[in-house]
């Protein structure tokens, strides 16, 4: 059974790199392609770089937000080219391609793995939507590859994970789509603020970034979204009964 991955390419400067990484996907036998807010498309250059996957240029999708290429998928995973990162999971290539299969076979939704510029990378504000992050262990003495490079390589281990990993048996419960984190990330701010619960950290800006990257690692599914969001309607309930009573 082939397990739905989707590609996102965020904010594409060249867009024949655009058509490089349709042809690697057409190669690994993936479809689903989505670009956010690339500079230029459609473009000839993406169409001669693409060499026979225009059927594959044709059917992608450009949104304007990463929030929009994300929704509804499972497992989401961000590319990175750090060796270490203290606040989220690092898989490599590899074992993260036979998450991705797992995931995307057991839940029937999408998993996604994001792409940032050929320049910068992904932002962190990017990484934050990501459960984990995704790394090609390259020679450490010159890591760097380009964006059509990286998609072949992560497309060729997706094939592989799809060929050879076995049947997934399927989720209780699936994963909590992006929007659904989403959700319950205002629903926790509104009763932070509510009940005067302020960030201390040193520049007062990163609480609800490390709030976001605790519960991306635990994974959540909907039901545990649903029980979280249940406890904090209860929380505001009680605090604006007990202020009626005051009053």
């Amino acid at each position: 059974m082939t397990a739905p991955i989707r590609f996102v390419l965020v904010e594409t400067s060249h867009p024949g790199n655009i058509g490089a990484v349709a042809r690697s996907m057409k190669n690994m036998g993936l479809t689903d392609l989505v670009l956010v807010n690339p500079r230029e498309f459609p473009h000839p250059e993406a169409t001669a770089r693409a060499s026979g996957a225009d059927d594959l240029l044709a059917r992608a999708r450009v949104v304007p937000t990463l929030e929009a290429a994300i929704e509804g998928c499972a497992l989401v995973l961000a590319t990175t080219a750090r060796t270490r990162e203290q606040h989220f999971r690092v898989h490599e290539a590899r074992e993260a391609a036979a998450r991705l299969v797992a995931e995307a076979r057991s839940s029937a939704s999408p998993a996604a793995v994001i792409f940032g510029t050929e320049r910068y990378g992904l932002s962190n504000e990017h990484l934050l939507r990501a459960h984990a992050l995704l790394r090609i262990p390259a020679n450490p003495e010159y890591e760097s590859l380009n964006l059509a490079m990286a998609a072949q390589l992560i497309a060729y281990e997706i094939r592989m994970a799809q060929r050879d990993a076995p049947v997934a048996a399927p989720r209780d419960a699936p994963l909590a789509a992006p929007e659904d984190m989403e959700r319950l990330f205002r629903h926790l701010e509104e009763v932070m603020h509510e009940a005067d619960f302020r960030d201390r950290t040193q520049s007062g800006t990163h609480l609800m970034g490390r709030i976001r990257r605790m519960f991306n690692r635990a994974e959540l599914d909907v039901n545990e979204v649903n029980i979280l969001r249940g406890i904090l309607t209860a929380v505001q309930s009680k605090r604006r009964r007990a202020g009626s009573a005051q009053a």
